[in-house]
């Protein structure tokens, strides 16, 4: 069942080309806050995302299920001249465009910003790419996988003296759709008051580059190069895990004065907030290893659920390292509306998935559908719904390869 839309977003209609992941990241979470979003896929070639994600049922998979939800499908063929018109006809009435193509790929087409903005000045064109729109390298097609290594981000994980392994997600493709998304908010906000839009131009490399802390400071005044610290953050202690008396992990995290000397307080040992070697930040920081030892033998001594019992009621900050298993079941998400039922007409069923983040205390976000099950789903809709075209009109585009 659809939903009412909701959110904050509510009215604004967002046209998402492209595939896989950055792009339709973005256009995911414009949809979450209540975006009418249409995405378009090229007849005969859905997005890859459709038969992504490692479970599968039936013969389908459910990475698709997350990136489309309360999306509508059309089917489009850019490189025609029918196709680039309907694609000019929905510009008119939309406000937000999602693309995460090769830069230059629209302009080849004849769609680019300049010619958008002929049909509507109000048309925001959100690029995502791999380098971004100029530069050197902004011909280049871009992965995650690259640009999170590119950027320096996966220079720091890992273990020192091992290779940097990757994250097994894609986090470079999400943490550019995210600051698109951002970038598409404030481009909303800017039109508000000018009445223009313009080009958000998100780059994976630079989205990665951005979350990096204080790395190219300290290496501009310190000549500090950051590399991987395993299970902690060099300098910053305590805050790592620790090996419990089941032989599982948690995280104990008191790094900041006040709250050391609760988990000294906490473990019976009250001397350790006043001894020169952990007084304070910087010198826990220089004394690690040794810090490290100390809390290990006291952890190793406990059950795990004793040790986060123990020093969250001490006001300090632990908690366990859980699988996903546990994560479905953890009441605080399930609390806060985080773990959401999406009903996925490919198998008719409800199948789990993330909430919508952040919550919105008078227009919070939904998830309103699990995405088209079908590409071209909403050709009737849209095409004749809202562009008015007539019913002879569409079979013949799709005769011709347009739809």
């Amino acid at each position: 069942m659809t939903e009412a839309v909701t959110g904050p977003l509510d009215g604004i209609r967002v046209i998402e080309v492209g595939t896989l992941i950055s792009g339709p990241f973005a256009g995911r979470l414009l949809g979450d806050m209540g975006a009418e979003v249409i995405k378009i896929e090229p007849p005969g070639a859905p997005d890859p995302l459709r038969t992504w994600g490692q479970a599968e049922l039936d013969g389908h998979h459910f990475f698709w299920t997350v990136h489309a939800r309360n999306k509508k499908a059309v089917t489009l063929n850019l490189r025609t001249d029918p196709g680039r018109e309907l694609f000019l006809d929905l510009v008119e009435r939309s406000d937000i465009i999602v693309e995460n193509f090769r830069p230059g790929t629209l302009e080849k087409w004849n769609l680019g910003y300049d010619v958008l903005r002929e049909r509507n000045r109000g048309i925001i064109l959100v690029r995502v790419s791999g380098y971004g729109q100029t530069g050197p390298e902004a011909h280049k097609a871009g992965y995650a996988s690259v640009a999170e290594a590119a950027s320096g981000l996966r220079h720091m994980n890992g273990f020192p003296g091992g290779p940097p392994p990757r994250l097994a997600l894609s986090l470079g493709d999400s943490l550019a759709g995210m600051f698109a998304a951002q970038g598409a908010l404030a481009a909303l906000y800017r039109r508000s008051v000018t009445g223009d839009g313009q080009v958000v131009d998100a780059a994976l490399t630079e989205a990665c580059l951005a979350v990096q802390e204080s790395t190219i400071p300290d290496y501009d005044v310190g000549g500090v190069v950051r590399g991987p610290s395993g299970t902690r953050l060099e300098g910053i202690a305590p805050s790592n895990i620790y090996r419990s008396a089941d032989g599982s992990w948690v995280v104990i995290a008191a790094n900041q004065d006040t709250v050391f000397r609760r988990l000294c307080d906490a473990m019976g040992r009250p001397e350790l907030a006043t001894d020169d070697r952990f007084v304070n930040h910087v010198a826990r920081g220089r004394n690690q290893d040794e810090l490290d030892k100390i809390i290990g033998d006291w952890a190793a001594e406990r059950q795990p659920g004793d040790i986060i019992e123990t020093l969250s009621a001490a006001g300090v900050i632990a908690g366990p390292i859980n699988t996903v298993a546990e994560v479905v079941a953890d009441p605080q998400l399930r609390a806060r509306g985080m773990l959401v039922e999406h009903h996925d007409e490919r198998i008719d069923r409800p199948v789990l998935g993330p909430g919508v983040v952040p919550v919105l205390s008078e227009t919070p976000g939904t998830v309103r559908s699990a995405g088209p099950a079908r590409p071209g789903q909403h050709n009737e809709e849209i095409y004749r719904g809202l562009l008015g075209k007539t019913a002879a009109e569409l079979e013949a585009w799709q005769s011709e390869g347009v739809l």
